[in-house]
Formats: structure tokens, C-alpha cells, sequence
């Protein structure tokens, strides 16, 4: 049962190729601690890098959708 607060992560999450490389730096300038392994990212694998994320700055899934789609 799904809690009524929490949103989901979207399964259809994409990265354009061509935004990751702004994305990578501004999260890397708000979290210090992310190294270029953290934030590799090769398309079509999006949800290899949300897992490696979400595990390194302890966020949800549907969290970390939402600070990539801000930045």
C-alpha cells in the first residue's frame, strides 16, 4: 500500500543527453561530497545513477527526480 503523502518516482524518467553535463556540475557545487563515479551517467541508465544518488545523499527516489528536473 502506497502512503497517500509520498509521490512516487516517475518509472519513465529521462535525462537529456545533452543537459547531464550542467545538471553533474550544479550537483556537484551543492553537494561536495559527489565525485564524477557518483555522477556518471550513460543514456538509457537512468535509474543506475538515481540508485547511486539516492543512496549517497540519502533522498527518495521521487526527491532526487525532483532536484534534477529543477536544476
Amino acid at each position: 500500500m502506497e502512503h497517500p503523502f509520498i509521490t512516487p518516482a516517475p518509472n519513465n524518467f529521462k535525462i537529456a543527453s545533452g543537459t547531464w553535463g550542467h545538471k553533474k556540475f550544479k550537483l556537484k557545487n551543492k553537494f561536495g561530497h559527489l565525485n564524477d563515479d557518483d555522477l556518471f551517467f550513460a543514456e538509457g541508465h537512468e535509474a543506475e545513477l538515481i540508485g547511486r544518488l539516492c543512496a549517497k545523499l540519502n533522498m527518495s527516489e521521487a526527491d532526487l527526480h525532483k532536484l534534477i528536473t529543477s536544476i
